[in-house]
């Protein structure tokens, strides 16, 4: 995130500040490094374009909370790029997953010191189940997936119930589609990294996290 800085990932070549100007830039340019004119995926336009659209939909949804709004906006910031990489390499990247654990913990001090126990108890509680079922199904669950988990306690605090819930359940319905198009067998050797449904789950609960927390506390 800090070193090396944006670069070309084809001539290497740094990246001058007046192109890096997120999305316009892309454009500007024409997807294409200005040294060496090789072509730039417009995956970083559309990743950059996505991340700004969270934060807008972040903002107008939990107006005027500022804590729930800064804690989300920079969650938004970690699941984006976690989500993309446990796709393309099947890993979370411990680079990304602590300082964001970090993070949360000086934002939400920072934002909100009351809520604090509240959320490490979350993180604390959230990571520890997903720690005994890494162990438990060791092939099915890994530690990557366990420490994101507990980052989005650190965040989310008890909202991180609904996080889970919405990936638990995103990540059946897609199994249930595999195994419909390939069959019992072949569709449960088909290896899904979790990370991205994890990453869904903490957007939805960024966004509508209380409201259901507080429907069901309330039927209760």
């Amino acid at each position: 995130l800090v070193s090396p800085g944006s670069r070309c990932p084809h001539c290497e070549h740094p990246v001058r500040p007046r192109d890096n100007v997120p999305v316009l830039a892309w454009f500007l340019l024409r997807g294409r490094c200005r040294d060496c004119g090789a072509p730039i995926s417009p995956r970083y336009a559309i990743v950059e374009a996505t991340t700004g659209a969270l934060f807008a939909v972040i903002v107008a949804a939990r107006y005027p909370d500022g804590a729930a709004i800064g804690l989300g906006l920079v969650l938004v910031t970690f699941l984006v790029p976690l989500a993309l990489i446990d796709l393309a390499e099947r890993r979370l990247p411990d680079r990304l997953v602590y300082p964001g654990a970090m993070l949360a913990l000086v934002v939400g001090l920072w934002l909100d010191p009351g809520g604090e126990p509240g959320r490490l108890l979350a993180g604390a509680i959230a990571g520890g189940a997903f720690l005994l079922i890494a162990f438990a199904y060791p092939g099915g669950m890994g530690l990557g997936d366990v420490k994101l988990v507990g980052m989005l306690g650190l965040f989310l605090g008890r909202d991180v119930a609904v996080a889970i819930a919405a990936a638990l359940l995103s990540g059946i319905t897609l199994g249930i589609a595999i195994m419909s198009r390939k069959g019992m067998a072949e569709g449960r050797k088909t290896a899904v990294p979790f990370g991205p449904f994890l990453a869904l789950g903490g957007v939805l609960a960024i966004l509508v996290g209380p409201d259901i927390m507080h429907a069901y506390l309330r039927g209760f």
